[in-house]
């Protein structure tokens, strides 16, 4: 009987482990918008980084076969709790939040990627791997975080940050297509990864 139990306790493990993986939507929320530009340099907004990079995220993930929602389209404001009835009217889905960083000090460099719930964490590492696969940028790492679009969300979520605008060097990155497309891909590339559960 005990070992009876105990199969049935490792196949129920199993298959709500599994189950983690079974999603075929993929929510991709780019930052900012509107009003507000998030974080600037001269005529460089955050905003549009954030945009672009998600279009192009969005492509590559259809491309792979994913059902894909966007929070915006294009250049308006969309408040963090519209953000968030949008995605969790979604089950068997995942959430990636776009951005760009901003700091005043400029020397300040890197990609970084974020999540807030144990569930989150896998996807956080899949993600942040995949895009440092395809950039040669500093690594500053998979991080915890309290931001209210990882906080709220009911499936696993991320906020992946893709370099920082107040850095010249980068900044001079991101205003090319071919970096925002490899972040992009970099993205794509992890959210595979994550559902194949490797």
């Amino acid at each position: 009987m005990k070992t009876i139990f105990s199969a049935f306790f490792v196949g129920l493990a199993l298959t709500s482990a599994a189950s983690a993986y079974n999603f075929r939507t993929v929510i991709i929320d780019p930052g900012h918008g509107g009003h507000d530009k998030g974080g600037q340099w001269g005529r460089v907004y955050e905003k549009h980084l954030a945009l672009d990079t998600s279009v192009r995220l969005e492509s590559h993930l259809k491309k792979m076969g994913y059902n894909t929602v966007m929070t915006r389209r294009s250049d308006y404001f969309v408040s963090l709790p519209g953000r968030m009835a949008t995605a969790n009217k979604y089950k068997k889905a995942i959430y990636v939040s776009i951005h760009y960083n901003y700091t005043w000090k400029q020397g300040v460099s890197g990609i970084e990627t974020f999540y807030h719930s144990k569930q989150s964490h896998k996807l956080a590492q899949d993600v942040h791997r995949g895009v440092m696969s395809r950039v040669k940028v500093t690594d500053r790492g998979v991080k915890y975080a309290r931001y209210y679009v990882i906080r709220h969300t009911s499936m696993p979520s991320v906020l992946v940050e893709g370099g920082f605008v107040s850095n010249s060097n980068e900044r001079s990155r991101m205003k090319t297509a071919w970096f925002r497309d490899a972040i992009a891909r970099g993205i794509a590339d992890g959210v595979q990864r994550f559902r194949r559960g490797r």
